[in-house]
């Protein structure tokens, strides 16, 4: 029995088979000692000490452990489990308690690693519980440093530390391993109580992880939130919070980031309590859940307000009964009604509240999305729940997963941002004409750079490039990203000459940018359009991409010298706002003529991509800033160049996900009601003399 204010104290130490100190239980290693006594804090007697070695699944220890603690793994294998080791403590104490005559204890261990950072994660990946006593305990370092003010700080504190500070012995030789270690804990705590020195805060750690709602007015310190990547997509927050079993995180502290779809992408921000408790959490770097090791970094507070913070009051009403299980239903029928959700769901699983305990996603205008979040009571419904996964509502199989509150919030503000109809931004001209061209042949007059640190910039690739920067083309550097507009860690550049990419190759292959080095190798201008395009570049030789297979290609993309599908000037506009160079200080001549087009006529061709690349645009080692055009500008352009531009502003429209047997009628139905656009759209699209019947008869809208 244990208690806040308890008349006892049980002193523990341990150690595990592999690091040892400041880095107990950084490496996942197990426990293989426990070493124990009994205080009674009244009296001042103390229980008899115990010692008990503990088998652990992986004998290997490593030399640090072999050479402090002198066990060996024969020794080891002789040892009862972890499980069995607990058994015996909790009546071992329950013994020497009645012996003193007392009735409750709580632990005291020397700083806080022992018991949150190897008892409650490696209890926890074997699947059994620990006894509440090990959920409460005092910190002597803290306890020290409160009595004795003028001492080291705690995060300096050792036993030995703290022994020579009071002046005691400190010959660790003398005593077996463990046993020195409790013995000195022991004095340290009667020369505190000497002190007048009470123990009333102990430490605490969470039993399990409160779910709750997160506003974006609220202040997040950044000293407390860290990043969790490569977390199994279909983890949950109560499956992260078990990963940092032992350490308190915030309520509703865990936030599953998601991607550009909607779906989790691997990556969680979690809040803890404290600053204490998040350099904690940083120990756990790669540690594994499951057969997966966890990347564990700094994050800011403005990260986890962007993923887990929300406005909306329907969420926050939803999202106000706590410790709920919350369940995402997806690809629920557009006319699904409450009652039909319930109908799904059962009796085996009652909703919380019922109709109350629904959320559906819906669009601005009401529409609706196909989702929705369901509150459980309890894990018992929320398994039944997740047992209808793919059965069928109406004609449509719906999808169930654990979700979070964070979750909520950002499927919510995902949706509720959506405008009804996307419109194009302002045209982007260069300052000075770009007269360049996408290099095309098998003249080795590029250069690969690989391994790129995902933060360079353009700037910082013409740093790394030295004086070689000068023998770039206008235009030349274009960063390669993947599919979520984001940086791959490649890039091409082209240069003057294939003598100039060959010095180049040969001066910066594997010198350092930041913190990793880069990989530099000469290509062709046809083998960087390739890997441009989605093909491979590497020892075996070049791979095309999936547009260039006789089985995929359309026939407007039958081969690079194609012209292009769309003019130039509509090309510029359908290039995703991510892939824009940010906004720069114009430093051209005033005598430069104005042109609209981002990509040259003469290489306007959209790539296309189907696996795991597109380019930016390509940037001029000179630095052009790029400016939204003025309306004058954009009509002047126009007129000298005799090419239908886009009126401002644009109606094009983009739809993804349509059903394969999709038709015009269905598209028109679809769009019923929106407003009309001017026949000037015609000019910009090569249409079918259908389709051209069909947009210049009486409409109310076109779809580009």
């Amino acid at each position: 029995m244990t208690a806040s204010h308890s008349d006892s104290l049980v002193v523990l130490f341990g150690a595990t088979a592999g690091a040892y100190g400041a880095k107990l239980g950084s490496d996942e290693r197990e426990l293989i000692l426990l070493v124990w006594q009994v205080v009674d804090l009244h009296s001042k007697k103390v229980g008899t000490l115990h010692k008990s070695l503990v088998k652990a699944d992986n004998l290997d220890l490593s030399d640090q452990c072999r050479e402090v603690s002198g066990l060996t793994p024969e020794g080891l294998g002789k040892a009862e489990p972890l499980d069995r080791v607990l058994q015996q403590f909790s009546q071992l104490v329950s013994s020497d308690l009645k012996v003193l005559g007392r009735s409750s204890y709580t632990l005291c261990s020397d700083g806080q690693l022992l018991i949150r950072q190897v008892l409650h994660p490696e209890t926890s990946k074997k699947n059994f519980l620990l006894s509440d006593c090990f959920y409460t305990f005092y910190d002597l370092r803290k306890e020290f440093h409160t009595c004795y003010p003028s001492s080291a700080a705690v995060k300096d504190q050792t036993i030995k530390t703290m022994a020579e500070y009071l002046g005691l012995a400190t010959d660790e030789a003398e005593e077996d391993f463990g046993v020195w270690q409790v013995k000195t804990m022991v004095a340290i705590i009667f020369s505190m109580l000497s002190e007048d020195h009470v123990f009333t805060e102990p430490e605490t750690v969470k039993y399990k992880y409160e779910t709750g709602p997160c506003s974006k007015s609220e202040t997040v310190d950044s000293e407390t939130v860290i990043r969790a990547r490569g977390l199994p997509w279909q983890s949950s927050d109560q499956d992260i919070a078990r990963f940092f079993k032992g350490l308190n995180i915030a309520k509703g502290g865990v936030a599953l980031c998601l991607n550009s779809q909607g779906r989790r992408n691997g990556e969680a921000l979690v809040r803890f309590v404290n600053s204490e408790q998040r350099d904690l959490a940083l120990e756990r770097h790669k540690h594994h859940m499951g057969s997966r090791y966890i990347e564990v970094y700094k994050a800011t507070g403005e990260e986890f307000l962007k993923i887990a913070g929300g406005t909306s009051n329907e969420v926050a009403q939803f999202l106000s009964k706590e410790n709920q299980v919350i369940i995402r239903m997806r690809g629920l029928p557009f006319t699904a009604t409450q009652e039909d959700v319930l109908g799904f769901l059962g009796p085996e699983c009652p909703v919380t509240g019922g109709k109350e305990g629904l959320l559906f996603v819906k669009y601005p205008d009401g529409r609706p999305t196909g989702d929705a979040f369901v509150l459980f009571s309890c894990e018992e419904y929320a398994q039944n729940a997740l047992k209808k996964h793919k059965e069928i509502l109406g004609k449509r199989y719906i999808e169930l997963f654990r979700s979070t509150a964070a979750e909520v919030q950002q499927v919510l503000n995902r949706y509720m941002s959506t405008p009804l109809i996307p419109t194009l931004p302002t045209p982007i001209i260069p300052v000075i004409p770009p007269p360049y061209t996408i290099a095309t042949g098998s003249i080795r007059d590029c250069v690969r750079l690989r391994g790129l640190p995902y933060t360079a910039g353009i700037d910082d690739i013409l740093e790394f490039m030295g004086d070689a920067t000068g023998d770039i083309k206008p235009h030349g550097v274009h960063m390669v990203l993947n599919q979520q507009g984001r940086p791959s860690g490649d890039a091409f550049i082209q240069m003057k000459s294939a003598d100039k990419a060959f010095m180049v190759a040969q001066k910066c292959h594997k010198k350092m940018m930041k913190d990793r080095y880069v990989e530099v190798f000469q290509c062709s201008g046809e083998e960087m359009n390739f890997v441009l395009m989605g093909g491979t570049l590497n020892r075996s030789g070049l791979s095309p991409p999936p547009c260039k297979l006789p089985c995929l290609s359309p026939p407007a993309y039958a081969a690079f010298q194609t012209a292009a599908v769309i003019p130039a000037e509509a090309a510029a506009l359908y290039q995703p706002q991510a892939l824009l160079p940010t906004t720069r200080t114009p430093q051209a001549s005033a005598a430069a003529p104005p042109a609209v087009t981002y990509y040259p006529a003469q290489a306007a061709q959209l790539y296309m991509n189907y696996t795991a690349y597109y380019p930016s645009p390509p940037v001029s080692p000179t630095t052009v800033g790029y400016i939204a055009a003025p309306p004058g500008a954009v009509a002047a352009a126009a007129s000298a160049t005799h090419t239908p531009i886009l009126p401002q502003p644009g109606a094009l429209v983009r739809m993804q996900g349509l059903p394969y047997n999709t038709g015009m009628k269905e598209i028109l139905s679809f769009f019923q009601g929106y407003q009309y656009a001017p026949d000037d759209y015609n000019g910009l699209i090569q249409l079918s003399d259908q389709a051209r019947s069909v947009l210049q008869a009486p409409k109310e809208w076109v779809c580009l």
